[in-house]
C-alpha cells in the first residue's frame, strides 16, 4: 500500500517549501536532517541529495525539476507543436541534440541554482524537484536518467496536477508509474510566497472585471515595491494571469495553433493572416490585452524568416478576416458577425463594385463553397445562420444601390409602391446597423457627385424626406409614389419640351428673348405635341419657362465662352459656369461634344479639357 510523509516549512526569505516522500516504507527510513550551523535542510536516498539552503538549492544523483509553463515563455518547437503539452521538465545532466531530435544524458549530473534562477527560469511561483530511489533502476546515472525519462517523462510534461498544485493527484499519477512497489519518490515543492502573493491579488481584480482600476494598480505597485519583486517579473505574472482567464484562453490559444502551424510550413498564407487578424479582432472585442499576442508573435514570428502573404487590398485583407472567423466557432470561440463587422463588409463590397473588383465576390463564392462542404461532413447547419445574415445585407446593397442610382441618374425610371416599402425597409436595417450608416453608403458619394443632375437631386431629396416622414407614421408610401410620380412626368415633359423647343428655334426663331416670341413658340410646340398625341393637356408655364432659361443659358456658353475655354484652355471659366448655370453636367458635355464635331475639331483636345478640371 502506497503511504507518504509530507514536510513543510519556510526559509524566510519569501521560498515556502513541501517535501513529500512516496512509498511503503516511507516511514520506516530516515529521509531528512537539518544541518543547523549552516542553516539547511537535507533529503537524501541512496545515491541521491538535494539540499535547501537560505541562498539556492544543490543536487546529486537522479531526478530534475518541472513546473507549469508560464504563457510566452521559451519552449521547444516539439513542446509547441503538441497543445497538451503544458509542463517544463528538465532532467539533470541531459542536453538536447538539436540535430537528431533527441537528449543526450551524462553522468555528471550535480549541480546548485539560486532561488532567483529557479524562480526567473521555471515558473515565477511554484516549481518542482524529484529524484527517485528503486533497486529496479540502472546503476549508472546516465542509463537511470534515461528510465526515468521514459517512465515519468509524459506525465510529467502533461499532468495538470502541476499547475493546480494537487500533490496528491501528482503522487498518484507519478508513483505506479515506477512499476517498482518499493521505490520511494522524492518530491519536493518551493513556493515563492511573495510572487503568490502578487499573483493572486491581480487574479482576483482582474478576474473580476477584465481590468485593473487605478486605485487597484495603486495596491499592486505597493505589494511589488514592498516584497521588491523586479518589473519582469511582475509582467510574467500579469500576462499569464490574463492569458488564464476562460474567455481570453481560447483565442490565444487558436492565435498560438495557427502560428505553430505556420512555422512548421515556414509560411503564413493568406489565409492564416486572415485568421490571425480576425483573432486579434475579437481580441479588441472581448478586451483580451493586446500583450498576450505581442508575446506570441515575439516568440513565434521573430526571426523565424515566415515567408509573408503576397499584398492584397486592405478590404479584401478585411473581408477574408471577418469569413475566416466562422471556422473559429467550432473551437467555442465567439466570432460571430457583429455590427462593425457588418459594416465593414458592406463598405468592402461597395468598394469592390465602384472599382470593378471581383476578388470580393470570388472570396464569397469560396467562402460559400466552404461553408456547404462543412455541413456536408457533419457540422450543424446552424453554422450557416452567420454567412445567411451576411447575404441578407450584402443583397440589401445591391439592391438599395441600384435603386438609387436609377433614380438619381437614369430618366422616365418607373418607380412602384412595392419598391419604396422595400426601401424604406432597406434603410431601416441600414441604419440598425450604426447611426447615418445609410447615408455613408448610398448618400454622401452621391450629393457629391458632380454628375447628379437637377431632377435627380430632387428626386433623391423627395425620397429621402418621404422615407423620414414614412417612418414617422407622417406620410404613406402611396403618398411618397405620388409625387416622385409628379417628379418624373415633369422630367419627361421637361425632356420632350426641350428637345422640341430646340428643333423650333434652330428652324423658325433666330430669337425668342421676347415675350411675344414665346408666346407663340410656346403655342406652336403646344399644337405640335398634341396633334403626335404626346401630350394631352396644356405645357405648364414653369417647366416652359425652365427650358426656355435653359437654352439661353446654352446659347450663351456655345457662343460665348466655349470659343473661349477651347482657344484659351481655361478650365477655369468652364467650371465657373458649370457651377453658376445649374446645367446638367451630361447635358453640357453632350453640347460640347456637338460643338467638337460640328467644327471638324479634335475631340481628343477637349477631353484634355475635361480632364483638367478632374
Amino acid at each position: 500500500m502506497q503511504k507518504d510523509i509530507r514536510l513543510h516549512g519556510c526559509l524566510g526569505n519569501g521560498i515556502e517549501y513541501f517535501v513529500l516522500v512516496v512509498g511503503t516504507e516511507a516511514y520506516q527510513r530516515y529521509f531528512f536532517n537539518i544541518v543547523q550551523e549552516h542553516g539547511e535542510l537535507r533529503i537524501f536516498s541512496p545515491g541521491n541529495e538535494f539540499v535547501l539552503g537560505g541562498g539556492g538549492v544543490a543536487y546529486e544523483g537522479n531526478g530534475g525539476y518541472f513546473c507549469e509553463y508560464m504563457f510566452g515563455v521559451e519552449q521547444p518547437p516539439t513542446d509547441l507543436s503538441k497543445p497538451d503539452i503544458i509542463n517544463r521538465l528538465v532532467m539533470y545532466g541531459a542536453q538536447a541534440d538539436t540535430k537528431r531530435g533527441t537528449l543526450r544524458f551524462s553522468e555528471r549530473t550535480a549541480g546548485r541554482e539560486s532561488y532567483d534562477t529557479i524562480f526567473f527560469e521555471g515558473n515565477a511561483v511554484c516549481n518542482y524537484f524529484c529524484f527517485v530511489y528503486s533497486q529496479k533502476l540502472p546503476r549508472r546515472l546516465k542509463e537511470q536518467q534515461e528510465e526515468l525519462v521514459r517512465l515519468l517523462g509524459k506525465a510529467l510534461k502533461r499532468t495538470p496536477a502541476i499547475g493546480e498544485e494537487r500533490d496528491d493527484l501528482l503522487v498518484s499519477e507519478l508513483y505506479p508509474l515506477l512499476q517498482d512497489p518499493a521505490a520511494q519518490l522524492f518530491i519536493v515543492k518551493l513556493i515563492n510566497t511573495h510572487h503568490k502573493e502578487y499573483r493572486d491579488l491581480f487574479k482576483t481584480l482582474y478576474f473580476r472585471s477584465k481590468k485593473i482600476a487605478d486605485d487597484d494598480f495603486n495596491r499592486l505597485v505597493n505589494l511589488a515595491a514592498t516584497h521588491r519583486i523586479d518589473r519582469y517579473q511582475q509582467e510574467r505574472m500579469r500576462i499569464d494571469v490574463m492569458y488564464r482567464h476562460p474567455l481570453n484562453r481560447r483565442i490565444v490559444d487558436e492565435y498560438c495553433s495557427i502560428l505553430v502551424s505556420c512555422n512548421a510550413r515556414n509560411e503564413i498564407s493568406s489565409l492564416d493572416n486572415a485568421r490571425l487578424s480576425r483573432l486579434k479582432t475579437l481580441s479588441v472585442r472581448n478586451k483580451i490585452p493586446s500583450a498576450l499576442f505581442a508575446t506570441l508573435d515575439e516568440l513565434l514570428k521573430k526571426g523565424r524568416g515566415l515567408q509573408q502573404p503576397s499584398a492584397e487590398e486592405d478590404y479584401i485583407a478585411e473581408t477574408r478576416e471577418i469569413l475566416q472567423g466562422f471556422f473559429l466557432s467550432g473551437r467555442e470561440i465567439d466570432s460571430s458577425v457583429d455590427r462593425i463587422d457588418m459594416l465593414t463588409l458592406l463598405r468592402s463590397k461597395k468598394r469592390a463594385i465602384t472599382t470593378r473588383d471581383q476578388h470580393f465576390d470570388q472570396l464569397m463564392l469560396d467562402f460559400s463553397r466552404d461553408c456547404d462542404e462543412k455541413i456536408r461532413d457533419g457540422v450543424d447547419p446552424a453554422f450557416m445562420e452567420g454567412f445567411s445574415y451576411i447575404i441578407t445585407y450584402l443583397d440589401r446593397l445591391d439592391s438599395t444601390m441600384s435603386l438609387i442610382g436609377q433614380l438619381a441618374f437614369m430618366e422616365n425610371v418607373r418607380i412602384t409602391e412595392e419598391l419604396l416599402l422595400e426601401l424604406v425597409e432597406h434603410k431601416a436595417a441600414f441604419d440598425n446597423l450604426g447611426a447615418g450608416c445609410f447615408d455613408e453608403l448610398f448618400l454622401r458619394e452621391l450629393f457629391a457627385n458632380p454628375y447628379l443632375g437637377h431632377y435627380g437631386r430632387l428626386k433623391m431629396d423627395t425620397l429621402l424626406e418621404g422615407i423620414d416622414h414614412i417612418q414617422r407614421d407622417e406620410q404613406t408610401v402611396h403618398q411618397l409614389h405620388r409625387r416622385l410620380s409628379a417628379i418624373d412626368q415633369e422630367e419627361r415633359l421637361h425632356l420632350l419640351l426641350l428637345e422640341q423647343v430646340r428643333r423650333r428655334v434652330r428652324n423658325f426663331y433666330s430669337t425668342f428673348a421676347t415675350k411675344a416670341d414665346q408666346v407663340a413658340l410656346r403655342r406652336e410646340v403646344t399644337e405640335e405635341l398634341k396633334a403626335r398625341k404626346r401630350i394631352t393637356g396644356e405645357i405648364p408655364e414653369p417647366v416652359f419657362q425652365k427650358v426656355i432659361q435653359t437654352l439661353q443659358k446654352e446659347a450663351t456658353y456655345l457662343q460665348n465662352l466655349l470659343p473661349k475655354i477651347i482657344s484659351d484652355k481655361d478650365v477655369a471659366l468652364r467650371e465657373e459656369f458649370l457651377a453658376s448655370s445649374g446645367l446638367d453636367r451630361f447635358y453640357i458635355e453632350e453640347l460640347e461634344r456637338e460643338y467638337y464635331e460640328n467644327n471638324g475639331l479634335d475631340l481628343e483636345e477637349l477631353y484634355q479639357i475635361r480632364k483638367g478640371l478632374n
